[in-house]
């Protein structure tokens, strides 16, 4: 196996034709094809399914490109410092669920390092989103929550992509809501009193199963529901339509403001939330540094 091959296979991938890839790596698409089926023998599975339409990346084939961009990546940093000679920032990057709480330790750890030495990237996004963002590379580290529904399904997921859960934080339920809603004054509020009011979720896309749900309790029939794909949309529905989301109770006004707050939810549910990396990996200063800012969070989960 060559670092060329690799390449090759990465372009093929990302241009979804044959054709077009060899035009990109200036070479010819017989040269091109003989390549990759030395490289597909080589390491016993079928990167690309060839069909009249073109090519598509088989799920083996996503699996080996998510290391194989690894591989690239490493050695083009390698090469731009010691070769080229050229200074190049050091990367971080990590993929999560909604919550306030992981964006304002990503801000902390940011405001640590500085911007001229490192490159950041966050993602708030969908919980199949952020197992595979961690599973292919594109970050380090996940952020997302387990509870007695969801944790087979998921563990089951994380074995099957060589990932590794690791608690962070134990909380309870608690009702997220702006402070002029009708219930926003109560110690603790059951189900049956927020029935009449719209429960906003997160929208999970192709992967939209209980499961996937980053609210607990998933599988309630509830009676009003409004799926939304950002945090900001949930705010503004909470002010307009008195809605309500499950939460973990964290609050950080330094980010959405003082306008909400958080109800105990009459349930004896708890979440965890925790961080996802892949098995046997080092985790990097940088995320380290992030899990510090995370876990301080652990005495601010309200009980």
């Amino acid at each position: 196996m060559t670092l060329a091959q690799l390449r090759y296979a990465i372009t093929v991938a990302n241009s979804n034709s044959m054709n077009e890839a060899a035009r990109n790596l200036f070479i010819s698409q017989p040269s091109l094809s003989s390549a990759i089926r030395e490289l597909e023998e080589e390491i016993g599975i079928e990167l690309f399914r060839r069909t009249n339409r073109g090519i598509s990346v088989t799920p083996e084939g996503e699996e080996f490109l998510g290391y194989a961009r690894q591989v690239v990546e490493q050695y083009e940093l390698i090469e731009s410092k010691y070769v080229s000679k050229e200074h190049t920032k050091k990367k971080f990057s990590v993929s999560m669920q909604h919550y306030t709480f992981a964006v304002n330790a990503f801000v902390e750890m940011v405001k640590q390092f500085g911007m001229d030495e490192y490159e950041f990237a966050v993602h708030e996004t969908r919980t199949y989103d952020i197992i595979t963002d961690v599973k292919d590379f594109k970050s380090e580290i996940g952020i997302l929550y387990l509870n007695d529904f969801n944790h087979k399904v998921l563990e089951k997921l994380f074995h099957e992509f060589n990932l590794e859960f690791h608690p962070i934080l134990e909380c309870s339920i608690y009702v997220y809501m702006w402070k002029g809603h009708p219930l926003a004054d109560r110690y603790l509020i059951t189900l049956e009193d927020l029935r009449e009011y719209p429960c906003l979720s997160f929208e999970q896309g192709t992967y939209n199963s209980f499961y996937f749900a980053e609210e607990v309790l998933s599988t309630y029939e509830y009676k009003r529901l409004i799926k939304a794909n950002d945090r900001a949309t949930l705010l503004n529905l909470m002010v307009g339509l008195n809605g309500y989301t499950l939460c973990s109770g964290i609050i950080c006004e330094e980010l959405n403001g003082s306008d909400y707050c958080a109800v105990k939810l009459d349930s004896d549910e708890v979440m965890t939330i925790g961080y996802l990396a892949r098995k046997g990996t080092t985790i990097s200063k940088l995320g380290q540094k992030y899990l510090e800012e995370i876990a301080k969070y652990k005495d601010k989960a309200l009980r």
